[in-house]
Formats: structure tokens, sequence, C-alpha cells
């Protein structure tokens, strides 16, 4: 079986793309965001998952790759098109090289146009293909640098992804009206630019005559990339080190019981139950402060911010939310414990009150 998501950065309207083989547990992914470098590995942790590799379809210039993170935290090789000029990459890769995950395969196909050496990955069984910024969702990439080529786009669209089925579903680089995928059929019929019998005169002319402005980030972006985005003096936020803390996919940093259990001291322990349930069969953690989370946005100044918070609550959820409402707040060293009263009374930790 195929293990597939779609995750998606809001900030450059990126969309990153996990494959992996659920028998081999081997995965890849396509097209990492620097800034969600923990996002995906939580994932890949979640699903039990080996990260075999990250994969470009080009040279971004609206966001900076996560490859070099990943490669750092879990192992993966880094896998560029040799077309697109990048350096510190594992494998550079040419039309019609093979990608294997476990049992699965992603043939590669070039599909210049928007840059030099834009890529387009097409899984074993021709049901999906991922187009980069060659062909979007009822559009196209933007030809006009890194040596962009209308002609060139032209030809690798109808040559290349065009000359798949027509049942195959096309998943692009981004998309910036929520729209997620799309079908060779679609785009064939109903592309704006490329699609029904537009020849290549009047997509090089559309696309000479657009006069877009330049991406943002352009020039920290494709420097960056062409390191296979490898910090130049700077990466992201540092991981907690005042425990031992796990970054969930929800966006959570969680601690386990028996991690609290020796940071006790040290940390403030919020619990943000009812007070019938603080004083109820679970009991509660010893010295843990009780504010409910209803009341929690309003109690802020009972809580020291030079300490550490642990968020507590029956099974994880509302201290969860606990922790978001304290790091909007500017709280820095926050985390839930994971599995609440209910998993810390299971595993036999000390309570104050509760039944036995």
């Amino acid at each position: 079986m195929l293990i597939f998501r779609q995750l998606f950065d809001p900030q450059s309207s990126t969309y990153t793309y996990l494959l992996g083989d659920a028998a081999a547990r081997a995965a890849i992914l396509i097209d990492p965001v620097f800034e969600q470098v923990r996002r995906d590995a939580a994932l890949i942790d979640e699903l039990g998952l080996k990260l075999l590799a990250t994969l470009e379809t080009h040279v971004h210039a609206d966001h900076v790759t996560g490859a070099y993170l990943l490669k750092q935290r879990l192992g993966s090789k880094i896998m560029v098109s040799k077309a697109g000029g990048a350096v510190g990459a594992d494998r550079y890769l040419v039309q019609d090289d093979v990608i294997a995950f476990g049992g699965r395969r992603l043939l590669v196909r070039a599909t210049p146009g928007h840059t030099a050496g834009c890529v387009t990955y097409v899984i074993d069984d021709s049901s999906m293909a991922f187009t980069g910024d060659c062909l979007l969702i009822r559009g196209s990439g933007r030809t006009d640098f890194q040596d962009g080529d209308p002609a060139a786009m032209y030809r690798s669209v109808r040559e290349q992804i065009f000359a798949l089925p027509a049942e195959c579903l096309l998943y692009p680089a981004h998309d910036y009206r929520g729209l997620t995928a799309t079908s060779v059929a679609e785009e064939r019929r109903f592309n704006p630019r490329l699609g029904g019998d537009i020849a290549v005169g009047d997509f090089s002319g559309y696309m000479n005559n657009l006069r877009l402005s330049h991406p943002k980030l352009l020039d920290v972006a494709v420097p960056a990339n062409l390191r296979c985005g490898q910090p130049d003096g700077g990466g992201p936020a540092a991981d907690p080190e005042w425990a031992h803390l796990r970054y969930s996919f929800a966006g959570v940093w969680e601690i386990e019981p028996h991690g609290l259990e020796e940071l006790q001291d040290p940390v403030q322990i919020l619990d943000v139950r009812e007070d019938e349930e603080f004083a109820g069969p679970l009991g509660h953690i010893v010295g843990a402060v009780l504010i409910p989370l209803g009341q929690l946005a309003g109690r802020l100044d009972e809580l020291r911010r030079d300490r550490p918070v642990v968020a507590v609550c029956r099974a994880g959820s509302r201290s969860a939310q606990a922790t978001a409402i304290l790091q909007q707040a500017g709280f820095c060293d926050v985390a839930n414990l994971n599995g609440g009263m209910l998993r810390w009374r299971a595993e036999g930790y000390p309570v104050e009150g509760g039944s036995a």
C-alpha cells in the first residue's frame, strides 16, 4: 500500500508530498520547506517511516528547502535535478532516472521551462505525478527568470505531462486558491494557458507579457537552495534544552511522564482541568497549580515567565490548547504532558488526593 500525505506551508503556499511504502516503511519527501522541518519529521516519526531521500522539483525562489536540515536530523539523501545547478546533493537526477523507496518507484521526467532544472516525478503505475511549478492547476509557473523559457515549458507540458494517462492525478508545488490536485484530462481540456488547441506562439506571447514582480524571497531563497538549504549563519529555533521533549505532528511540544517526574521541582505544573476534576478520583500532581482552561487567558499573571511550564489535563487535549495560549502570550518554555493524568496514574507516578 502507498502511504501518501499532502502537506502545506501557508507562508509560501507550497505543497510538500510524503510518499511511503507501507510494507517496507520507506519514504521519500518532495519539496520540503525549511520552516516545516519539525512538522515533517514529526509526521514521519508518527507514521513509523524511514525517510530515504528528499526530492526537489526545481530550485525554488519563494521558500528555502528543508532538505539539508532533514538530512542532518534523519539521515536522508538529497536528490536534485542535475540541470538545476545546486551543490551539496547526494544524487543528481536526469531524464528517466528511477528513485526507489521500498517496493515503489518514482520516474524522473525533465520538464524545463519555469527554470532550466525543473523535473516532474511520476509514480510507477502512472496514477500520480508531481509537476512542481511547470504545470499548476489551471495555470503554469512563470518563465521570466532562472533561465525560464516559455517554448520549453510548452514542450515539457505537452510531451512529458499531457502524454501521461488521462486519469493520472497531478499535484503541483503551489496553489494560491486552496486547490489541491487536478488530472491530465482536466488540464488538457481546461487549462487556459496550455490546454486545448493553444499553440506554442500563443503561449509564449502570453508568458512574455505577464510583467510579474519578482518573488519577495528571491534573493534569499535561490542562493540557499543552490546549497540544498544549508543555512548560512542561521536556522530555525533550536530544540528546547530544559527537558527532553518531543514535537508532535499537531505542532505541540510534549513531555513524557518519566521526563516530568525527573523535572518536577524546577518546573511549574499547570493543571487546566475544572475544580471538581482536580479534587476528583484521578487526583493531581503534587505541587500543581490549578487554573481551568477557560480562565487561563485572564490569569496568566499567576504564572512565572522565568520557569518552564508543563500543562496537564485528563488526557492531554485541553492541556495542548493551554500550551498554545501560553505561547501566544509570550511564554517560551512550555510543554504538554503526553497522556495527561490518565497516563500519569496508569504508570504509577505519585498523586495528591484521588481514589485508591
